[in-house]
C-alpha cells in the first residue's frame, strides 16, 4: 500500500509504478488534491499502468483521514478490469468472466455515488456473476453533492460511470451500521429513481418532518435539510438481514425525499435515530467479525459512509482507532486504509449485493 502526498504527477506516477509494477492499482483520491486527474490517467496510460480509481470526500490512512492524498492498493491476480459507463440509462452490458472452479474471487468496484440507478447496476452485476465472487466497493464523488466526474480508468476521467476490477483472491467482508429504530414501520407507495415520492400514500417530506422534530425538538428550517436529517437515516427492512440504511439528501417541491440511493416502491422503511457509542460499538463488530476468518491477508480497505463522520465529529477518530485495532490485534502488519465514501456497496450474509448508505464496511483480501 502506498499513500501519497505528492501532487507531482510524474513522481506519483513512479510510486506507483514502483508498487504494483505489472500488477494493478487500486487508487483512492481525497477531493481537495491538487492534480489534474485526466493528466494522471495519461500519464498512467503511458507507464503501461492498469489502474481503476475514484474520487472520494476523504481517504483514510491508518487512524486519520483527509481530503487531500492518494491512497494505493496492489491488486494482484487480477482477471479482468473494465469500465461501465451511463449507469444512469441502464443500456451497458457486463462482460463475462471465465471463473474456475473452487476459486475464490473478489469483485472491486467504484461507482458515481450521486448517479441514479446504482442498485440496479449492483443487480445487473450479481445476474452476471452471482455468487462466484464477493463484492466490495463504494461509491465516489463530492462532498458538496454536485454530480461531475469522478472514477477513472484508463477510459478516461468520468460521472455516471462505475470501475471494475475481478481479482482472484479471497476476502472476508464485514458490515456494520449501528443505527436504531425511532419510528414505523411505513410503506413506500411512489417512488421515481433516487426519490421517495409517496409514504403511506401521503407526502413523504411532511411525514418524516413530523417525527424528526418531534424527537430532535429542532426544526429543519433552522437548521437546513441535511444538517439533521444525517441523524435521522431511512432504514430499509429486508426480510432475514439488516436494515439497508438510505440516506435523504434533500427534499424537492413535491415534498419527496431524495436519497443516496434507490429505495423500491412496495418496500417497508423505519425512520432510523444514531447513538454514538452505537455506531462506534458496529463498526469494530464489522472489523472484529472478519479479523478471525482472514488467515494471511495482504490488505485491508475500509469503506466508511461519509455521512458518520459528519454525524460523528470528533469522535470519529474513534470509530477508526476500533477498526484498527480489531485487525491488527489479530494481524498487526496490517494498517487500514480506504475511503470515505457517497454509499458503500458489499456482499455479506446471504452473498447478495447491496448498496448501503450510513454504513461501514471492511474487507480483509488474502
Amino acid at each position: 500500500m502506498l499513500h501519497l502526498t505528492t501532487t507531482n504527477i510524474d513522481e506519483i506516477t513512479l510510486e506507483i509504478k514502483k508498487l504494483v509494477k505489472n500488477n494493478t492499482a487500486l487508487i483512492s483520491i481525497g477531493e481537495h488534491t491538487d492534480i489534474n486527474i485526466d493528466n494522471l490517467v495519461s500519464s498512467l496510460n503511458e507507464a503501461d499502468i492498469n489502474f481503476i480509481g475514484g474520487i472520494f470526500p476523504m481517504v483514510i490512512w491508518k487512524n486519520d483521514v483527509q481530503d487531500k492524498g492518494i491512497i494505493v492498493h496492489e491488486l494482484s491476480n487480477v482477471v479482468q478490469t473494465y469500465t461501465i459507463r451511463n449507469i444512469s440509462q441502464k443500456e451497458f452490458k457486463i462482460p463475462k468472466t471465465n471463473f474456475k472452479e473452487n476459486t475464490n474471487y473478489s469483485l472491486i468496484t467504484f461507482v458515481d455515488g450521486l448517479t441514479s440507478s446504482i442498485s440496479n447496476y449492483l443487480s445487473r452485476l450479481y445476474q452476471e456473476y452471482g455468487m462466484k465472487t464477493n463484492y466490495f466497493g463504494g461509491g465516489a464523488g463530492s462532498l458538496t453533492l454536485q454530480q461531475k466526474p469522478c472514477v477513472f480508468s484508463k477510459e478516461g476521467f468520468l460521472e455516471d460511470t462505475a470501475v471494475v476490477a475481478i481479482i482472484e483472491m479471497k476476502s472476508s467482508i464485514g458490515v456494520e451500521h449501528g443505527w436504531q429504530k425511532l419510528d414505523g414501520p411505513y410503506i413506500v407507495t411512489k417512488t421515481s429513481g433516487n426519490s421517495i415520492e409517496g409514504i403511506n400514500w401521503d407526502a413523504p417530506y411532511d411525514l418524516y418532518k413530523k417525527v424528526v422534530e418531534n424527537d430532535s425538538g429542532m426544526k429543519f428550517s433552522d437548521t437546513g435539510f441535511f444538517e439533521l436529517a444525517m441523524r435521522y437515516p431511512l432504514g430499509v427492512i429486508k426480510q432475514g438481514t439488516d436494515y439497508i440504511i438510505r440516506d435523504p439528501l434533500s427534499t424537492d417541491e413535491n415534498d419527496s425525499l431524495v436519497c443516496v440511493g434507490e429505495v423500491e416502491e412496495n418496500t417497508m422503511i423505519n425512520i432510523m435515530k444514531g447513538d454514538k457509542d452505537l455506531l462506534i460499538k458496529a463498526a469494530r463488530k464489522a472489523a472484529e467479525s472478519i479479523a478471525d476468518q482472514a488467515q494471511k491477508p495482504k490488505f485491508a480497505m475500509v469503506i466508511d459512509c461519509i455521512s458518520r463522520i459528519l454525524y460523528l465529529k470528533d469522535d470519529f477518530k474513534h470509530e477508526l482507532e476500533n477498526v484498527s485495532e480489531a485487525i491488527s490485534n489479530q494481524h498487526p502488519t496490517i494498517p487500514t486504509c480506504g475511503a470515505l465514501t457517497l454509499g458503500e456497496i458489499s456482499s455479506y450474509g446471504n452473498g447478495y449485493i447491496e448498496f448501503y448508505n450510513k454504513t461501514i464496511v471492511v474487507g480483509l483480501f488474502e
